[in-house]
């Protein structure tokens, strides 16, 4: 059996900010996970591994609500229960409380960090607002600036929604000047209570416009340069490797999320009863992972393949997406806007890949686009 990726919400989902697209529902009574559980946690996924790489993810809700002596202990059971494997933190934020102590901790112990930002404040603040309904913007941008100013390594993560969807190009040249060439692009796809779209969601029109739009830009100014998960990804499969990224993996599964009193779900997707897989303090991870249900709940995105998926000509990019968004027919609400991007981006990718299997470099893509305008 492989490892697993474990998402650990400490907080659960509990969170500093009131973000109009939350797809989380609170729970007032969760407390902070407790010592017990989370040393329960850092042994058991240590050992759950069978490689000498160990990968620990936080998120929430908002992770930084625990305080930062919570994730010095973190740090220091890691080191006591690690058995000379390597240890790798990642910290998904929204940045709000990020301080000269929070980035001085992330650059002493080598943790990664993702934050959350939108776009520029006005994009930013329509939707991510704090409790009192006050912009959060600024406060984000200052956090940005302090990462930077202790060198911490870190990458921004921007949930696409119907607002600054329709605004790529400035969107993305408003990413690239702070200070880190590492992006996600992240579509908000949720439901509302009659089976369709929310008003706040992207529509799969817009967003395969969207990729495109700043695919073109990123093609004609920024290769080698920026580095976008799904184009590295996408651009990894034409290369003949697996996606890099879950929702394009041909099966899912083994990527549990963790709630702070111990319990195991499925996916940071499905934190629902019927999801749970077990508590952690009677059944430990390594246990989990292997359990027939874990499995099952995997090989189900394959099994479960539309008829028009499994004729699609660019199925061996998407996968038909992540599960969670299959609830067209059952094909995923992105099922266009994929379709349009992996057509589109297919001709710069064929290229991109003919260079490297010949030991070029895929910038010289760029250099020919430019010559060409």
């Amino acid at each position: 059996m492989s490892g697993c990726h474990v998402m650990a919400k400490p907080a659960s989902s509990r969170c500093n900010l009131n973000c109009r697209y939350c797809f989380y529902i609170e729970k007032q009574q969760q407390k902070v996970m407790d010592d017990a559980t989370l040393e329960a946690f850092i042994r058991q996924q240590i050992d759950a591994q069978p490689g000498n790489v160990v990968p620990f993810a936080w998120q929430g809700g908002e992770p930084t609500l625990c305080g930062l002596d919570f994730f010095r202990r973190v740090s220091a059971l890691q080191k006591q229960y690690a058995n000379g494997k390597r240890i790798e933190n990642a910290f998904q934020t929204n940045g709000i409380l990020l301080n000269d102590e929070w980035c001085q901790f992330f650059r002493e112990n080598g943790w990664l960090v993702g934050i959350s930002i939108d776009g520029p404040a006005e994009l930013h603040d329509a939707y991510r607002v704090n409790r009192s309904g006050k912009p959060s913007h600024h406060k984000v941008v200052n956090a940005i600036a302090t990462l930077g100013k202790h060198r911490v390594d870190f990458n921004l993560l921007c949930v696409v929604n119907n607002l600054n969807s329709q605004q790529p190009q400035r969107l993305y040249r408003y990413l690239r000047t702070l200070g880190t060439p590492f992006l996600q692009f992240i579509p908000l796809v949720e439901q509302d209570a009659q089976g369709g779209l929310t008003a706040e969601s992207v529509r799969g029109e817009a967003w395969g416009n969207f990729l495109n739009a700043v695919f073109d830009l990123w093609a004609r100014e920024d290769i080698g340069r920026v580095y976008v998960q799904l184009f590295d990804s996408t651009l990894g499969v034409w290369s003949g490797y697996p996606s890099q990224m879950c929702t394009f993996g041909e099966t899912c599964g083994h990527a549990f999320a963790l709630e702070a009193n111990g319990d195991v779900y499925q996916c940071d997707h499905y934190v629902y009863p019927d999801y749970r897989l077990g508590n952690l303090h009677q059944i430990p991870i390594k246990e989990i992972n292997a359990s027939r249900e874990a499995i099952a709940f995997g090989q189900s995105k394959k099994a479960t393949l539309s008829n028009d998926c499994q004729r699609c000509d660019v199925l061996r990019f998407c996968q038909g997406d992540c599960p969670k968004h299959r609830f067209a027919q059952g094909k995923s609400a992105l099922c266009q806007g994929y379709r349009h991007f992996f057509t589109h981006s297919a001709p710069h990718m064929r290229v991109m890949r003919d260079l490297l299997r010949q030991r070029r470099s895929p910038m010289e893509l760029m250099m020919a686009l430019r010559q060409q305008a």
